[in-house]
């Protein structure tokens, strides 16, 4: 059934997905502060709106994609009373657990239906709709939104109630933040000791060692033809994004007495890396730091 979407936020990762929107035949009316975006995405089938209000006033779904939690309660307390009765918010945006939990409570008591579905797979799935969602929120919610998401990606997951989305989101790069740290050390260890990229890759991408960080986004050229190693590190998944997920993992296990040492140690580790090099390079592109670190060349 096509639904009509206002989509708010049409960044790197916005643009493409309200496209994807539009491609499966849904009526997707975006906006966003960056006239250059909102350009792009008209260009690939989303009308433009003047303002949010705008938007959200012809729209039965909000999906939002937005940098923090902030914007995101900011924007609700702006269009939850423009919206029509009993409208569903998605918000895709990764966000503090708590600040999602917020964004429903203010939507249930406007009168509206909530969902939170934090995205895994970077611009590359965005633009391939081979999205991960994770999705927190009622099971009514979660079924109305899921023929949109799977538009949007390859898998959705319903997670639990709400902030479960943002908690999974949280946890699965925390993950992936630790085990890239691991493979580039392993990486530069091998080469202080003679190995080459290719046998050390051919090995562990068979063996106990084999993960995501290494398969899909090896932190070194060569292996993988698709890694933004291969291109100077260009994200991908930009060091600025991997720092605050960490971020906010970090914060959260430390909110609810946690040990999360190495989790810890690699928020801190991307906070330096990303201040920096911010949205310029790829999270692989740590890799750079840690041959630094240990007096190899770049």
């Amino acid at each position: 059934m096509s639904r009509t979407v206002a989509f708010i936020g049409l960044g790197h990762m916005g643009g493409p997905m309200a496209a994807n929107l539009a491609k499966a035949g849904h009526r997707v009316i975006g906006h966003d502060l960056d006239l250059t975006a909102v350009e792009a995405a008209a260009g690939a089938g989303v009308e433009p709106a003047a303002s949010v209000t705008e938007a959200v006033g012809a729209a039965d779904v909000v999906i939002t994609m937005l940098p923090a939690g902030r914007h995101v309660l900011g924007l609700y307390d702006d269009i939850l009373a423009t919206a029509r009765p009993g409208t569903l918010f998605v918000d895709c945006s990764t966000i503090d657990v708590a600040d999602a939990r917020t964004a429903h409570e203010r939507a249930l008591a406007a009168g509206m239906r909530a969902l939170d579905a934090p995205v895994s797979g970077g611009v590359v799935g965005a633009e391939a709709a081979t999205l991960t969602f994770m999705a927190g929120g009622d099971e009514g919610g979660f079924a109305e939104a899921r023929p949109l998401l799977e538009a949007m990606g390859r898998k959705t997951v319903h997670c639990g109630g709400p902030g479960a989305g943002q908690a999974a989101k949280i946890c699965n790069n925390m993950i992936l933040g630790v085990s890239m740290i691991a493979v580039s050390e392993a990486f530069v260890l091998g080469e202080s000791l003679g190995l080459s990229h290719r046998a050390l890759y051919e090995v562990a991408s068979t063996a106990s060692g084999q993960c995501w960080a290494l398969s899909v986004n090896c932190p070194v050229p060569g292996p993988v033809p698709t890694s933004p190693a291969n291109r100077d590190y260009r994200p991908g998944f930009a060091a600025s994004l991997m720092a605050k997920d960490l971020g906010l993992a970090a914060h959260a296990a430390q909110e609810g007495g946690v040990r999360v040492e190495l989790g810890l140690r690699a928020s801190e580790l991307y906070a330096a890396y990303a201040e920096r090099v911010g949205d310029a390079e790829d999270f692989s592109g740590i890799i750079r730091t840690i041959r630094n670190r240990s007096g190899e060349a770049t």
